[in-house]
């Protein structure tokens, strides 16, 4: 018995020793003080980061400006709006913020030049203050002036500090610069949806509403299923919801049009769909397949009298493709190789439903390239009297874009 324990406690000493020497391998030691003050620069600034980002407002400035006093080493500092009002201190009830100190900062934002920091010194804010100087370092994204950061020192600031106060501002003004961007960037997104929703062919709509009259008096089943479709149909394609969805959103609506348009062509329209179930739930840009599918359709039956559209959509790998094909008459690929993916619509279409494809296809092919890149845009083939095949690749996870 006793030799097995001393086995045991060999090999729980040899066990220990190879742990010991594993976390001394392994543990991650910020050695030097230059390498400690580096990391808890870049950790700061991007505590920092996640509120300015959002925009210059009360709430993202008081959220900000404990992590903008420890990057500038500030006894105390504010943020301005662009007319001068204070939109929040740090640190909060501290008795430097006194009357007198709110009054001269509040000066100073109001008078400071757009293009020039302002050095307040000699007692600002009157010899019972304990601030020896106010610095009022102007904010400038995109040329304009959209703020001002005042810092207050207790001793007259040095190089040094001036030189961290001014980098600091720099760096508020380009997240404030990069939250404008991200606005704007959705309001494009959300005009651009608008534009679709403004262009959903009125000929469409006024034709299936005439196929649903005619079908009152022969057949009041079909027509109330089919005012149920155009009802789904419309209300999809104005909802009040975000710039994305899901695929099996966007087929089910497709579905609805196309049961539209089968009502109103018979059998001169065949329709074919693959889908691949694990590629239902990929987001795509909202309204993304109906400019393709409606031009398809416009192609199908264009000078033929009818024809076939092909729906595919399938999984390959990181990616889903999806392509919506017809066997109409098709274009000149010299049309497409000049960059004209506007040729799309054919010459017998009147003009104004023309327009209509021309601006839903490039629409499309513009929002894939703002979400996911360039690589992702609309891939066109096509050749006369060969029919057209649109398609479009989408990541099948891209972070930051949901439904």
């Amino acid at each position: 018995m006793s030799g097995q324990l001393a086995i045991a406690l060999a090999v729980v000493a040899v066990l220990v020793v190879i742990a010991a020497v594993v976390l001394i391998r392994t543990r991650r030691v910020v050695t030097t003080p230059t390498e400690r003050a580096v990391h808890f620069a870049l950790q700061t600034a991007s505590q920092a980061a996640r509120s300015l980002r959002t925009g210059l407002s009360s709430s993202s400035a008081r959220d900000a400006l404990p992590h903008l006093r420890a990057l500038t080493a500030a006894d105390a500092l504010a943020l301005y709006d662009s007319v001068g009002e204070l939109l929040a201190h740090e640190p909060e009830g501290d008795r430097l913020w006194d009357d007198a100190l709110i009054a001269a900062a509040a000066e100073a934002a109001r008078t400071a030049e757009p293009d020039q920091r302002r050095v307040l010194v000699n007692d600002p804010c009157g010899p019972e203050s304990p601030v020896r100087a106010l610095v009022a370092e102007p904010l400038i994204a995109d040329g304009r002036s959209v703020g001002v950061l005042v810092v207050a020192a207790t001793q007259r600031p040095g190089p040094g500090m001036l030189g961290a106060v001014g980098e600091v501002a720099r760096y508020v003004s380009s997240q404030i610069e990069l939250a404008d961007l991200e606005a704007s960037r959705a309001r494009l997104d959300r005009a651009e949806v608008l534009a679709l929703r403004a262009q959903i062919s009125p000929h469409f709509i006024y034709n299936a509403l005439n196929t649903i009259a005619s079908f009152v008096r022969t057949d009041p089943d079909r027509a109330r299923e089919l005012i149920l479709d155009f009802a789904d149909f419309t209300r999809y394609s104005f909802r009040a919801a975000g710039e994305y969805t899901v695929l099996a959103d966007e087929l089910r609506n497709i579905d609805r049009y196309l049961t539209l348009e089968r009502a109103r062509f018979g059998p001169a329209l065949n329709v074919k769909l693959q889908v691949a179930p694990e590629v239902l739930n990929v987001v795509v840009p909202f309204l993304a397949l109906q400019p393709l599918v409606e031009n398809a359709v416009r192609h199908g039956l264009a000078g033929k009298g009818g024809g076939t559209i092909t729906i595919i959509a399938r999984d390959e790998g990181s990616d889903c493709v999806i392509t919506v094909e017809d066997d109409g008459a098709g274009m000149d690929p010299e049309l497409l190789r000049s960059g004209d993916i506007d040729a799309l619509a054919p010459a017998e279409n009147a003009r104004s439903e023309s327009d209509g494809a021309h601006v839903g296809l490039t629409n499309v092919d513009h929002r894939l390239r703002a979400a996911f890149g360039n690589d992702y845009g609309l891939v066109v083939d096509t050749g006369i009297d060969a029919g057209t095949r649109v398609g479009m690749r989408v990541p099948k996870f891209r972070a930051g874009i949901r439904a």
